[in-house]
């Protein structure tokens, strides 16, 4: 069976022609509507779609998850912003996305998240990166501290020993949250050759995106630098 779409309509959000242009069968409901009608559904049949232009979305997912907790919901923001969508993913949203976006990436997101994915932009998904980074990086020193000596346990091989000096330094830029630009600008190369360089360290590593660049080099501990061999006299 299809998925079916629905809309959370009120006085300061109306159905995006966009959305209607993606899902012809889409329906506009109002939240008493909306919130009867969802829990008689499979979450693996219904999609819902907000929009932030409403300021009690917060409140309209809330209500929505109350009333069934594994409901599949996209915020989407005329003006996205890595905050707002931050805070839709961390209330139990599946996706957040640019109200304009044109049909066929509306239906690009639906598809992921019907099969269990998420759906971010790029600017937040490089914040996720960067805080996901930050917080390996501190759970390990805690680990560390508290139990000194001790080797993290991992599934494969070393990741870093499988890259290049310079894919390495590419791959830790990129870790630390920063945009291909960034990375470009810090290594002074062009962006297509940090894309390369990405493509690269994607297929050693068998990743694909950032994220998952992050979580795989945390399960492998760099290795430390070779020390310097001074020349003999």
């Amino acid at each position: 069976m299809s998925t079916q779409h629905f809309f959370l309509s009120g006085s300061a959000s109306v159905l995006p022609e966009r959305l209607l242009e993606a899902f012809a069968s889409i329906k506009a409901l109002n939240a008493e509507a909306l919130l009867a009608r969802l829990p008689g559904l499979p979450a693996a049949q219904s999609l819902v779609w907000l929009s932030s232009a409403d300021a009690q979305w917060p409140q309209a997912l809330r209500q929505i998850l109350q009333a069934k907790p594994d409901a599949r919901v996209v915020l989407l923001s005329g003006v996205p912003e890595p905050a707002e969508g931050m805070r839709a993913l961390n209330d139990g949203a599946r996706g957040y996305t640019h109200a304009y976006g044109v049909p066929a990436l509306l239906q690009e997101v639906a598809l992921v998240i019907e099969h269990g994915g998420l759906w971010v932009g790029p600017d937040l998904l490089q914040r996720l990166v960067g805080s996901t980074n930050a917080a390996l990086l501190a759970q390990q020193a805690v680990s560390k501290a508290q139990s000194p000596g001790t080797v993290t346990p991992s599934t494969g091989p070393n990741a870093w020993t499988l890259l290049s000096a310079r894919e390495a330094q590419v791959a830790r830029a990129v870790s630390a949250g920063r945009s291909n630009k960034e990375v470009a600008d810090k290594m002074f190369i062009s962006e297509r050759t940090v894309k390369a360089h990405l493509g690269a360290i994607f297929e050693k590593l068998g990743v694909r995106d950032r994220l998952q660049l992050v979580l795989r080099l945390s399960a492998s501990p760099e290795p430390a630098p070779s020390p310097t061999v001074e020349p003999k006299s």
